[in-house]
């Protein structure tokens, strides 16, 4: 991922000198697991602990020459220790190191993420706190529906970003498995211990079975949920554009002092990081369907799966965070215009409040097509000639023989459409949620 999208907490996961880290650890407890079996000497233990190190520059001018990062590292960690390196690497193959590695480097990566969720989530409380009462237009086919309010669009994002983080939470207790079981996962050359060990002593679970590696349903799993949760990102960043669109204009993107729009139009002021977040959704996508292609492999494995996973698993993740980062910080400085939600909600002349005059109509035994038609023709007239929809429904003969004049003015209250929203709030459980937190 280039760099203008990294940011250095999640970026430090996926360096050579934390991959070469964590490979050395897993090199250290195997030869710790293997003392205990009696096949390494106490004082050559010792010494491997004390002197095992690398060089990333070294490693990378064998690399040159063997192609094979991992007999590149390997090489490295033997100048540093000597003749008792012979020790190192005993019975495992390649992918006991890597896969066992890449594992616990998807869970770090995981953490951080969960981390931005949890950020995101707060954000998105205090929000809807904030604006719980603050009535908008709730549009279905991007028409005007029926009033909501702005609290509970925030609290729908907050409930779903919920989820996604119980499905993250799953994905990364999935990926926290490691296998150090030689080059078939039949532990043909070592003791399934050694396995044991290193997982317990990595933080990670030893697969119930492998074969050279672990199998990629747990890898395709985790991608899908990072495509689900920018999914969930997306959705948040369309909603703000179509919100920031002139002829709406009910929120819109933080707009810096200084900021520029266009290079031809001083006074544009365009919703940019959504629209970027709105891009980015795409590519995650696309790095999850190759997740999901790496699942089939040759036999017990080839590596075709490998060479993507170089690249999309730490874009991915680098990806996210940056997401995860920018839409927190959109939430939080969201400018929200009250009084043009409520002008907008005047546009239709009453109209919004059509399904009111329907029910109370059918409430006086007035059959449900009846009722439609009747409320229909009067809220035709409304568009066509822009005349208020109540007044129309109260100059209605067939609809006064049925209503008062006192009970279609009921049909117009705005107050029918909230009277439940504490119960919404605490279903979603933020009630009682400090929205300065």
């Amino acid at each position: 991922m280039i760099n203008r999208y990294s940011r250095p907490e999640i970026s430090a996961v996926w360096t050579d000198e934390n991959k070469f880290r964590v490979w050395l650890a897993i090199e250290k407890k195997a030869c710790e697991a293997q003392a205990e079996l009696g096949l390494i000497p106490q004082e050559v233990l010792t010494t491997i602990l004390k002197k095992a190190d690398f060089d990333l520059a070294r490693i990378a001018e064998i690399e040159a020459e063997t192609h094979h990062d991992v007999i590149a590292f390997l090489t490295s960690v033997a100048e540093f220790v000597g003749p008792e390196s012979r020790y190192i690497h005993l019975g495992m193959t390649s992918s006991d190191v890597v896969d066992t590695a890449l594992a616990l480097m998807m869970k770090q990566a995981g953490e951080k993420l969960l981390d931005g969720l949890d950020g995101l989530s707060r954000a998105l409380a205090r929000r809807a706190h904030e604006h719980k009462w603050t009535r908008m237009m709730g549009r279905t086919h991007g028409v005007h529906a029926e009033p909501t309010t702005f609290g509970l669009k925030l609290a729908l994002w907050y409930d779903e970003i919920g989820r996604q983080k119980e499905r993250l939470v799953h994905g990364v207790t999935n990926i926290s498995v490691g296998k150090i079981s030689g080059a078939v996962g039949s532990y043909a050359h070592i003791d399934p211990f050694v396995e044991c060990y290193i997982c317990r002593e990595l933080g990670l679970e030893p697969a119930r079975i492998a074969t050279q590696i672990l199998q990629r349903d747990r890898h395709a799993e985790y991608m899908t949920v990072l495509a689900l949760i920018s999914g969930t990102l997306e959705k948040i960043a369309i909603e703000i554009r179509h919100l920031q669109r002139t002829e709406v204009r009910e929120a819109e993107e933080f707009f810096a002092s200084g900021q520029k729009g266009s290079s031809a139009m001083p006074h544009k002021r365009n919703p940019i990081i959504t629209e970027r977040v709105s891009g980015m959704a795409r590519l995650m996508r696309g790095y999850a369907l190759t997740a999901m292609e790496n699942m089939a492999l040759w036999h017990e494995r080839d590596i075709s799966h490998s060479s993507t996973e170089r690249v999309i698993i730490p874009d991915s993740t680098i990806l996210l965070d940056y997401m995860l980062y920018k839409m927190t910080d959109i939430i939080e400085r969201l400018l929200v215009y009250p009084e043009t939600m409520k002008k907008n909600m005047e546009l239709t002349h009453g109209l919004i409040f059509s399904q009111q005059a329907l029910l109370a109509l059918a409430k006086k035994g007035v059959s449900r097509e009846e009722s439609y038609r009747m409320i229909q023709r009067n809220a035709m007239r409304a568009w066509q000639t822009g005349k208020e929809f109540k007044t129309l429904l109260l100059g209605d003969e067939d609809i006064a023989a049925f209503l008062s004049s006192a009970e279609i003015e009921n049909c117009f209250d705005p107050h029918a459409h909230s009277r439940h929203i504490d119960q919404i709030f605490e279903r979603v459980r933020l009630k009682g949620i400090d929205p300065d937190q």
